[in-house]
């Protein structure tokens, strides 16, 4: 290949975590003896950079055919690509490509690949490469994430931004990138999580990389990532290898392997989901003794079946939502990786707690922030076109985070850190009493809505609360289970009572939360003390209650404009 012999010691990299055109590391010395050297230098510089001019607007007046990527034309020079790459001197021998505009010839990105993706961003930096010889630094739009708290040396994006580097090198047959990115996805392998080795052990076994990937399988097998999924999303070849190696693991470690029995009814449940049969999967758990939660069926579902599935397994009723697999993910954790977001509200509909952490301290909304690209995220959005998922995502679980009111949020401190029931019941009551006397209206909504008012020893609590003062009622004749139960369940109809409040009406909650914290050591502090310690207290509440009205307009307007009745 003629252009393998061009060294590749213009190409580096400037950091862990972006490439970089490599000539700002390159040095010529300023003094040489040998003026014709300095004069190749320059010329091949000057070249470099007026070859690079016909990659921009004003280039396309003279390119002689367009490569479709994304969606997106972009201009090429034939002569050029096929002096720089066997593959496309091949490719425009054979294909005169489709008719476009013009008269050009068009080719579709879609067509050329056998395998993986590439994007605009990833070809446009390769194609600067074939026409300049240096490696522009990667878009942070495309290469790093929307988590603030990550550093970018191993994220999915920076890990997807690489291997679609690898795929247009190998692809398009630039033998020196090939190596260039086969060193710098080594270097991932060992830092990235292993779900997003993957890809990296995707396009190694696609383009024939031995080195990398015997690294990859080597760190899949001996991870503790699920067979199941590995079966699901690697070749059935790399499979096999990992199999073997994991078995010659366990004979080396003494562990005992699973039951394969088990293990059977395990994969007929996983295959019925597979098959969207719901009425096979109700029959294998009648029919064994194996349940939903043992065959972590509602994991599965969620990383790999059609969401109108997962839906249908979680209206059975049999499986916990918050259950964790052995890896010590929740089932949110697994859809935040899928990024559906039918899939992810679905599940906090029926409880799916978004605050739970992984294992390595990863939330939901974090998970989904590592995946996602700032180019998705921040992507503006025409009218009728559809939104991004990922922002959906994100945006959907940071909401959940703010709102629900048992999710460990800040507003809910002095809760999280009374253990005792008798106390959050106290908490609860003040907070719905206190709504019912700034806003009667939108109190009695969000109470008919969670069932409070119908719950007649609840309603009379919170009656005899704000008119008499008793902190708790008590009867006597109760066991300690049935006070217990009791007790729950009027924690939990408050609970839901305060959430809805935080939903439809936020700016509410908001003053709610700032009188919760600032003046209310009782429910009745208003008629205790001295009288200048009332009169004190007095003021604040008419202050508060300005600042209700206020919150109430707002709240209103708000509702008005989406359409809430």
């Amino acid at each position: 290949m003629e252009n393998s012999v061009e060294p590749s010691s213009s190409i580096s990299f400037t950091s862990s975590s972006h490439l970089s055109n490599g000539s700002s590391n390159q040095v010529y010395g300023s003094g040489g003896s040998e003026a014709g050297l300095n004069l190749e230098i320059i010329s091949l510089s000057k070249l470099s950079c007026n070859l690079g001019h016909l990659l921009s607007e004003l280039g396309n007046d003279f390119c002689d055919a367009e490569i479709v990527v994304e969606e997106a034309c972009v201009g090429i020079h034939r002569c050029i690509l096929a002096a720089r790459s066997k593959f496309f001197d091949d490719l425009f021998r054979k294909d005169k490509g489709y008719a476009g505009k013009e008269g050009k010839p068009k080719y579709y990105m879609t067509n050329l690949l056998p395998y993986g993706k590439i994007g605009y961003e990833a070809f446009i930096i390769f194609l600067n490469y074939l026409y300049t010889g240096k490696l522009r630094s990667s878009p942070l739009e495309v290469s790093t994430c929307v988590d603030t708290t990550c550093i970018h040396d191993a994220c999915r994006p920076a890990i997807d931004f690489a291997v679609e580097l690898m795929c247009a090198s190998a692809i398009f047959q630039v033998t020196e990138l090939v190596s260039l990115f086969q060193r710098r996805l080594l270097n991932l392998v060992s830092k990235a999580i292993v779900e997003d080795v993957i890809p990296i052990l995707t396009v190694a076994f696609h383009c024939q990389l031995s080195q990398l990937l015997t690294q990859c399988v080597q760190r899949v097998a001996r991870s503790d990532l699920e067979a199941t999924f590995i079966e699901k999303v690697l070749p059935s070849k790399v499979v096999e290898e990992i199999t073997k190696l994991r078995l010659n693991l366990q004979v080396e470690k003494r562990v005992d392997p699973m039951d394969p029995l088990h293990e059977k009814r395990v994969k007929r449940i996983h295959r019925a989901l597979d098959s969207d049969d719901i009425e096979l999967v109700r029959l294998l758990l009648t029919e064994s003794d194996i349940t939903l939660d043992e065959a972590f069926a509602l994991h599965y579902a969620v990383a790999f079946c059609d969401p109108k599935i997962v839906s249908e397994v979680l209206s059975l009723g049999l499986a916990d939502v918050n259950l964790r697999n052995t890896r010590g993910y929740t089932v949110l954790h697994v859809a935040a990786r899928r990024k559906e977001p039918s899939i992810i509200v679905s599940l906090l509909t029926k409880g799916a707690c978004a605050s739970e952490p992984t294992s390595e301290g990863q939330s939901a909304v974090s998970i989904c922030k590592r995946l996602t690209r700032p180019k998705d995220y921040q992507m503006k959005r025409e009218k009728g076109q559809e939104a991004n998922k990922d922002k959906i995502c994100i945006d959907v679980l940071e909401r959940e985070m703010r709102r629900n009111p048992l999710a460990g949020d800040a507003w809910i401190s002095s809760l999280a850190v009374a253990d005792d029931l008798h106390m959050k019941l106290l908490y609860l009551e003040d907070r719905v009493a206190f709504a019912r006397m700034f806003f009667p209206t939108e109190a009695k909504l969000a109470m008919e809505i969670a069932h409070a008012e119908t719950t007649s020893d609840l309603a009379g609590l919170l009656s005899s609360r704000v008119s008499s003062g008793n902190l708790m009622e008590v009867d006597l004749n109760e066991t300690p289970i049935s006070q217990k139960k009791k007790l729950i369940s009027k924690i939990e109809t408050l609970s839901r009572t305060v959430e809805l409040g935080r939903r439809y009406f936020p700016h509410c909650s908001q003053v709610l939360d700032k009188f919760m914290e600032d003046d209310l050591p009782d429910a009745f502090y208003l008629e205790t003390g001295t009288p200048e310690e009332q009169k004190m207290k007095r003021m604040r509440f008419m202050e508060l209650k300005d600042e209700v009205h206020k919150a109430f307009n707002k709240d209103k307007a708000k509702l008005h404009r989406s359409g809430f009745s």
